[in-house]
């Protein structure tokens, strides 16, 4: 079986290592958690007011919206919500600001094995 990527060589370790310190590469780190960490840390909080929700404040999630809708189904489907609006925000923010990041240093290593 072949591998259908072009051969370009071993990239020595010392590369990696320029890459790793290089100003860019800090970039790219700092684009990436400029988004993952803040996401992460509102999506907990919003998943622990949730569960701490159903736990303490019973009377609140069985609180009727419409018919049989309570206040803590909507919660419990505004989870789904929450985590597809994020992975959306995230391809977008990802493909906008850490991918083109990310491919120039790939092609700068990529140029480096040849």
């Amino acid at each position: 079986m072949t591998d259908p990527s072009p051969d370009l060589g071993t990239i020595p370790a010392e590369e990696f290592h320029r890459v790793q310190q290089s100003a860019e590469f800090a970039d790219l780190k700092k684009t990436f958690r400029s988004f993952a960490f803040p996401m992460t840390v509102v999506f907990l909080l919003w998943y622990f007011a949730y569960v701490l929700g159903s736990i303490f404040a019973k009377d609140l999630m069985m609180t009727s919206v419409v018919g049989n809708l309570t206040v803590g189904i909507l919660f419990g489907l505004g989870q789904f919500v929450s985590t597809f609006l994020i992975t959306w925000l995230y391809i977008r923010h990802s493909n906008k600001r850490v991918d083109p990041l990310a491919k120039a240093l790939r092609e700068d290593l990529e140029a480096s094995a040849r």
